[in-house]
């Protein structure tokens, strides 16, 4: 018999794959992520999810304290919330998104990401823990031209109408050559980075700061946004609950988030 080498780094995504219903990480999981780290694997979150929404894991980030979100766009310290690095999209090339998504689609909205917090248009509608903080809202055009959004390093666009896929495959056709596109929303909402930032350009970028090869990391994902990561790292697995197009891609499966299927799997590795 021969064993699987112990990696030197787990990746694993937030919502959906580590996290169970409500954003909470579970007793089990907790203690498999320190039980990692304890042995001297690193743990690194790689989030869809922007910087501000990452105090709520910050007491399971590991020593390193380091998260990679928006899909890669942003690399964050979480217990300092210190924007790390960015990868931006340029304004010209989000404006030549704006514009060919509202040609294409009409009634898309959108948002923006961006060091400076989070702006929307009028119509884009915002989750009940967006809408109690003050943040610019005006029209896409306006809030690109004139810096208000600078930095930007992810872009939103939310349809009120079309099935999630569906939007994602036209928002593709329309203005995939601008853009990254991907979802990783259970409603019609995209999520939009420069060319080429995705969470595995980031992580890779990562890995070979830390001298850690492709080889030696262990992912973790459910959703579309997942699948360049899944692909790049040496060793992938998808939740149960993933979406079908990650569990065809994914060779190892694990068991959901709600029965700590990230958990299980680093409890085998260690």
């Amino acid at each position: 018999m021969t064993t699987t080498p112990r990696p030197r780094l787990i990746a694993t995504d937030l919502d959906g794959t580590l996290l169970c219903s409500g954003g909470t990480v579970s007793e089990r999981t907790a203690a498999a992520l320190d039980a990692a780290e304890r042995a001297g694997i690193q743990v690194v979150f790689v989030t869809g999810r922007p910087p501000r929404w990452m105090q709520q894991v910050s007491g399971h980030i590991g020593g390193h304290g380091v998260a990679i979100c928006s899909n890669g766009g942003a690399v964050v310290d979480v217990r300092r919330g210190e924007l790390l690095e960015t990868f931006p999209l340029r304004a010209a090339d989000a404006l030549a998104v704006v514009d060919a998504l509202k040609a294409e689609l009409p009634g898309t909205a959108f948002a923006f990401e961006y060091p400076g917090g989070f702006a929307r248009e009028p119509e884009y509608t915002v989750v009940m823990w967006e809408s109690d903080k003050e943040h610019p809202v005006a029209p896409a055009a306006e809030l690109l031209a004139d810096g208000r959004v600078d930095g930007l390093f992810k872009l939103l666009a939310k349809h009120p109408d079309l099935e999630p896929d569906v939007f994602l495959s036209r928002a593709r056709e329309a203005a995939g050559q601008l853009a990254e596109i991907t979802r990783s929303s259970p409603i019609a909402l995209l999520e939009i980075s420069a060319p080429g930032v995705t969470k595995a350009s980031t992580l890779a970028r990562w890995c070979r700061e830390q001298g850690i090869d492709r080889s030696e990391v262990v992912a973790f994902g459910d959703m579309p946004n997942d699948l360049e990561m899944l692909a790049w790292a040496g060793r992938s697995y998808a939740v149960a609950n993933a979406h079908p197009e990650v569990l065809a891609a994914v060779a190892q499966h694990t068991v959901s988030n709600e029965h700590d299927g990230v958990a299980a799997v680093i409890e085998t590795l260690l």
